[in-house]
């Protein structure tokens, strides 16, 4: 009905529906706007279900992220989000973590899965999802192309960065960490770093310099507030990710306290928050990768023949921002 009150054929019609218009498909801006119209006057809507099961295509990403109010999420988020929206895709976000069971229920063109642990029954899982061939970016450290693509980024070298960095200028230097990281039985984690090159530097850990948050700013918050108002209170302060370091800055600012003169403070990750506070965060990540994420699940998404899996390693650098400051040793 919507070819005929447009005029054109159905082929031609189907392609405005598909979006192909948008990619070079032939069609004319004027044929394209009246087929439109025509499907306006009928109220009409694509079937978008039917046209999945015959094109096999569905035009949405699926994103799995852990954290939703962690920067480093929110900045993966936006990027592939914005790459998606400029390539007609739909961008459909899990803030949950269950990458898993969201796949089994829901088609997607590409997904992005945050892997926060690299065990069997999680590459049992890829194994499946990969058997169902669908299209998988993961972001890990430690797996391995399996059928998907990888993108990996080693923290602890870059860790070890950000903490010569505060060594450099301090000795009194409390650490912020993720609570979960004090729970496990290896130290090969990014507080493990803190207490190394502590030890490393002969230097003690004073009791009440290791403070705990859970994964959401106002734990993060709250334990800032009581490292900076001990009795001996640190002068620089290590934190295990970019959002623990920017709500210790507002704990500095709320107590008064000048960041850096009066206490210096790091975070991880290279997320554009860091940029985003006053004073600027020093950071320590790899570069450009939420545009390298964003670029990899969009050419997967739109890609007619699979390519072989692909695995990119990023290495991590220094990023100093304004909360660090060359100062007389303490």
């Amino acid at each position: 009905m919507v070819a005929d009150r447009a005029g054109v054929s159905v082929a031609t019609a189907s392609y405005v529906f598909s979006g192909a218009r948008d990619a070079g498909s032939g069609v004319a801006e004027a044929t394209s706007a009246r087929v439109l119209a025509a499907a306006a006057e009928l109220n009409y809507r694509p079937n978008n279900t039917a046209r999945a099961m015959r094109t096999g295509r569905t035009k949405t990403v699926l994103i799995s992220v852990w954290l939703l109010n962690d920067p480093w999420s929110l900045a993966i988020v936006d990027a592939i989000s914005e790459a998606a929206q400029s390539a007609g895709l739909t961008a459909l976000v899990l803030p949950s973590g269950d990458w898993y069971e969201a796949l089994s229920r829901v088609e997607c063109d590409a997904a992005y899965i945050g892997l926060t642990s690299d065990d069997e029954v999680s590459r049992e899982r890829l194994r499946q999802l990969v058997s169902r061939e669908m299209r998988l970016i993961v972001f890990s450290e430690t797996v391995e192309p399996a059928g998907f693509d990888v993108v990996r980024s080693h923290a602890i070298p870059g860790c070890h960065l950000v903490m010569d960095h505060l060594l450099e200028r301090h000795t009194a230097i409390a650490c912020l960490a993720d609570e979960s990281m004090l729970a496990l039985p290896s130290r090969a984690n990014r507080f493990g770093v803190y207490l190394d090159r502590m030890a490393a530097a002969g230097l003690d850990v004073p009791p009440g310099f290791v403070a705990t948050y859970r994964n959401d700013q106002h734990s993060a918050f709250d334990s800032a507030v009581r490292l900076l108002t001990q009795p001996h209170r640190p002068t620089a302060i290590y934190t295990t990710t970019d959002f623990a370091g920017v709500e210790a800055i507002h704990a500095a600012h709320l107590l008064g306290l000048r960041v850096p003169q009066d206490v210096a403070v790091t975070g991880i990750g290279n997320a554009p928050a860091a940029r985003q506070v006053t004073p600027t965060l020093t950071t320590v990540g790899p570069d450009n990768v939420f545009e390298l994420l964003a670029r990899t699940v969009v050419d997967r998404a739109l890609e007619t023949k699979p390519s072989s899996p692909r695995s990119y390693d990023l290495p991590w650098s220094l990023v100093p921002g304004a909360s660090t400051l060359n100062r007389e040793h303490h």
